[in-house]
Protein backbone atom coordinates (compact mmCIF):
# COMPACT_ATOMS: atom_id res chain seq x y z
CA UNK A 1 0.00 0.00 0.00
CA UNK A 2 1.19 3.50 -0.83
CA UNK A 3 2.59 5.00 2.38
CA UNK A 4 0.64 8.25 1.90
CA UNK A 5 -2.61 6.33 1.40
CA UNK A 6 -1.82 4.19 4.45
CA UNK A 7 -1.25 7.29 6.58
CA UNK A 8 -4.45 8.85 5.27
CA UNK A 9 -6.45 5.75 6.17
CA UNK A 10 -4.84 5.64 9.60
CA UNK A 11 -5.67 9.30 10.19
CA UNK A 12 -9.23 8.68 9.03
CA UNK A 13 -9.59 5.73 11.40
CA UNK A 14 -8.34 7.70 14.39
CA UNK A 15 -10.52 10.62 13.41
CA UNK A 16 -13.60 8.38 13.56
CA UNK A 17 -12.45 6.89 16.86
CA UNK A 18 -11.95 10.32 18.40
CA UNK A 19 -15.32 11.46 17.11
CA UNK A 20 -16.97 8.48 18.80
CA UNK A 21 -15.13 9.17 22.04
CA UNK A 22 -16.15 12.84 21.91
CA UNK A 23 -19.85 12.04 22.24
CA UNK A 24 -20.62 12.95 25.86
CA UNK A 25 -23.77 11.03 26.73
CA UNK A 26 -23.70 11.96 30.43
CA UNK A 27 -26.17 14.89 30.13
CA UNK A 28 -28.60 12.65 28.25
CA UNK A 29 -28.34 9.91 30.89
CA UNK A 30 -28.85 12.34 33.76
CA UNK A 31 -31.80 14.14 32.18
CA UNK A 32 -33.43 10.85 31.13
CA UNK A 33 -33.32 9.62 34.74
CA UNK A 34 -34.86 12.88 35.98
CA UNK A 35 -37.69 12.62 33.47
CA UNK A 36 -38.29 8.89 33.91
CA UNK A 37 -38.23 8.82 37.69
CA UNK A 38 -39.03 12.34 38.92
CA UNK A 39 -41.25 14.03 36.32
CA UNK A 40 -45.05 13.69 36.51
CA UNK A 41 -46.42 11.39 33.82
CA UNK A 42 -48.42 14.11 32.06
CA UNK A 43 -45.28 16.24 31.67
CA UNK A 44 -43.04 13.45 30.39
CA UNK A 45 -43.91 13.51 26.64
CA UNK A 46 -42.91 17.18 26.32
CA UNK A 47 -39.75 16.64 28.36
CA UNK A 48 -38.76 13.64 26.25
CA UNK A 49 -39.40 15.58 23.04
CA UNK A 50 -36.89 18.23 24.12
CA UNK A 51 -34.36 15.61 25.19
CA UNK A 52 -34.81 13.72 21.92
CA UNK A 53 -33.78 16.84 19.99
CA UNK A 54 -30.70 17.16 22.19
CA UNK A 55 -29.88 13.51 21.42
CA UNK A 56 -30.35 14.11 17.68
CA UNK A 57 -27.87 16.95 17.82
CA UNK A 58 -25.35 14.69 19.53
CA UNK A 59 -25.71 11.91 16.95
CA UNK A 60 -25.46 14.40 14.08
CA UNK A 61 -22.22 15.71 15.56
CA UNK A 62 -20.95 12.18 16.29
CA UNK A 63 -22.44 9.87 13.63
CA UNK A 64 -19.93 7.10 14.36
CA UNK A 65 -20.68 7.01 18.10
CA UNK A 66 -22.66 3.89 19.00
CA UNK A 67 -23.22 5.34 22.47
CA UNK A 68 -24.94 8.42 21.04
CA UNK A 69 -27.20 6.29 18.85
CA UNK A 70 -28.04 4.03 21.80
CA UNK A 71 -29.15 6.96 23.92
CA UNK A 72 -31.13 8.50 21.11
CA UNK A 73 -32.87 5.14 20.79
CA UNK A 74 -33.52 4.89 24.54
CA UNK A 75 -34.97 8.41 24.69
CA UNK A 76 -37.20 7.84 21.66
CA UNK A 77 -38.41 4.55 23.16
CA UNK A 78 -39.20 6.26 26.46
CA UNK A 79 -40.99 9.06 24.65
CA UNK A 80 -43.10 6.51 22.77
CA UNK A 81 -43.95 4.76 26.04
CA UNK A 82 -44.89 8.02 27.75
CA UNK A 83 -47.06 9.11 24.84
CA UNK A 84 -48.74 5.74 24.28
CA UNK A 85 -51.25 4.76 21.63
CA UNK A 86 -50.74 4.07 17.96
CA UNK A 87 -49.31 7.55 17.51
CA UNK A 88 -46.21 6.42 19.39
CA UNK A 89 -45.40 3.72 16.84
CA UNK A 90 -43.45 6.13 14.63
CA UNK A 91 -41.16 7.01 17.51
CA UNK A 92 -40.69 3.32 18.31
CA UNK A 93 -39.68 2.67 14.70
CA UNK A 94 -37.23 5.57 14.82
CA UNK A 95 -35.80 4.20 18.07
CA UNK A 96 -35.41 0.79 16.43
CA UNK A 97 -33.42 2.34 13.58
CA UNK A 98 -31.11 4.16 16.00
CA UNK A 99 -30.44 1.01 18.01
CA UNK A 100 -29.79 -1.02 14.88
CA UNK A 101 -27.33 1.67 13.76
CA UNK A 102 -25.56 1.38 17.12
CA UNK A 103 -25.28 -2.38 16.69
CA UNK A 104 -23.80 -1.94 13.22
CA UNK A 105 -21.16 0.40 14.65
CA UNK A 106 -20.24 -1.33 17.93
CA UNK A 107 -22.40 -4.19 19.24
CA UNK A 108 -20.65 -4.24 22.62
CA UNK A 109 -21.04 -0.51 23.31
CA UNK A 110 -22.32 0.28 26.82
CA UNK A 111 -22.11 -3.43 27.65
CA UNK A 112 -24.64 -4.43 25.01
CA UNK A 113 -27.26 -1.81 25.86
CA UNK A 114 -28.43 -1.66 22.26
CA UNK A 115 -29.39 -5.34 22.45
CA UNK A 116 -31.31 -4.71 25.68
CA UNK A 117 -33.21 -1.67 24.41
CA UNK A 118 -33.97 -3.25 21.04
CA UNK A 119 -35.18 -6.41 22.74
CA UNK A 120 -37.53 -4.36 24.90
CA UNK A 121 -39.01 -2.73 21.81
CA UNK A 122 -39.62 -6.11 20.19
CA UNK A 123 -41.71 -7.43 23.09
CA UNK A 124 -43.49 -4.19 23.95
CA UNK A 125 -44.46 -3.01 20.45
CA UNK A 126 -47.50 -4.73 18.87
CA UNK A 127 -46.78 -7.37 16.26
CA UNK A 128 -47.78 -7.50 12.61
CA UNK A 129 -49.85 -6.02 11.02
CA UNK A 130 -49.78 -3.05 13.41
CA UNK A 131 -46.11 -2.98 14.38
CA UNK A 132 -42.85 -4.90 14.30
CA UNK A 133 -43.18 -6.69 17.65
CA UNK A 134 -41.81 -10.23 17.84
CA UNK A 135 -41.45 -12.09 21.15
CA UNK A 136 -38.98 -14.63 19.78
CA UNK A 137 -36.74 -11.90 18.40
CA UNK A 138 -37.00 -10.07 21.72
CA UNK A 139 -35.80 -13.13 23.61
CA UNK A 140 -32.80 -13.55 21.29
CA UNK A 141 -31.75 -9.92 21.69
CA UNK A 142 -32.17 -9.90 25.47
CA UNK A 143 -30.08 -13.06 25.73
CA UNK A 144 -27.31 -11.40 23.73
CA UNK A 145 -27.43 -8.48 26.15
CA UNK A 146 -27.12 -10.86 29.10
CA UNK A 147 -24.15 -12.59 27.49
CA UNK A 148 -22.36 -9.23 27.32
CA UNK A 149 -23.48 -7.98 30.75
CA UNK A 150 -24.52 -10.98 32.87
CA UNK A 151 -24.49 -9.08 36.18
CA UNK A 152 -26.04 -5.83 34.92
CA UNK A 153 -29.08 -4.26 36.54
CA UNK A 154 -30.80 -3.37 33.27
CA UNK A 155 -29.96 -6.54 31.35
CA UNK A 156 -31.39 -8.68 34.16
CA UNK A 157 -34.36 -6.41 34.91
CA UNK A 158 -35.60 -6.36 31.33
CA UNK A 159 -34.97 -10.08 30.91
CA UNK A 160 -37.16 -10.59 33.98
CA UNK A 161 -39.83 -8.26 32.62
CA UNK A 162 -39.82 -10.21 29.37
CA UNK A 163 -40.10 -13.51 31.27
CA UNK A 164 -43.12 -12.17 33.17
CA UNK A 165 -44.67 -11.21 29.85
CA UNK A 166 -44.08 -14.82 28.78
CA UNK A 167 -45.57 -16.11 32.07
CA UNK A 168 -42.25 -17.69 33.08
CA UNK A 169 -42.57 -16.45 36.63
CA UNK A 170 -40.04 -18.63 38.46
CA UNK A 171 -37.28 -17.68 36.01
CA UNK A 172 -38.32 -14.04 36.23
CA UNK A 173 -37.90 -14.03 40.00
CA UNK A 174 -34.35 -15.37 39.69
CA UNK A 175 -33.49 -12.66 37.16
CA UNK A 176 -35.00 -9.95 39.37
CA UNK A 177 -32.97 -11.06 42.38
CA UNK A 178 -29.87 -10.93 40.19
CA UNK A 179 -30.78 -7.42 39.05
CA UNK A 180 -31.36 -6.41 42.66
CA UNK A 181 -27.81 -7.54 43.53
CA UNK A 182 -26.19 -5.76 40.57
CA UNK A 183 -23.21 -3.52 41.36
CA UNK A 184 -23.94 0.22 41.45
CA UNK A 185 -23.10 2.27 38.37
CA UNK A 186 -20.94 5.33 39.14
CA UNK A 187 -22.68 8.48 37.97
CA UNK A 188 -26.01 6.68 37.51
CA UNK A 189 -27.21 6.90 41.10
CA UNK A 190 -30.67 8.25 40.30
CA UNK A 191 -31.20 5.69 37.55
CA UNK A 192 -30.07 2.87 39.87
CA UNK A 193 -32.36 4.06 42.66
CA UNK A 194 -35.34 4.22 40.33
CA UNK A 195 -34.58 0.84 38.76
CA UNK A 196 -34.32 -0.76 42.20
CA UNK A 197 -37.81 0.55 42.99
CA UNK A 198 -39.07 -1.02 39.76
CA UNK A 199 -37.38 -4.30 40.66
CA UNK A 200 -39.07 -4.35 44.06
CA UNK A 201 -42.42 -3.59 42.44
CA UNK A 202 -42.07 -6.53 40.05
CA UNK A 203 -40.95 -8.84 42.85
CA UNK A 204 -44.05 -7.87 44.79
CA UNK A 205 -46.26 -8.88 41.86
CA UNK A 206 -44.63 -12.33 41.93
CA UNK A 207 -45.25 -12.91 45.65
Amino acid sequence: MNIIRQLALTASFWGLALAAQAADITPLQERWAQIHYQTPAKEQPKAYSLLAEQARQLTRANPESAQAHIWQGIILSSWAGAEGGLGALGKAKEAKAELEQALSLEPEALQGSAYTSLGVLYYQVPGWPIGFGDDDKAGELLQKALALNPEGIDSNYFWADYLIDQKRYAEARIALLKAQAAPPRPGRELADQGRQQEIRALLNTLE
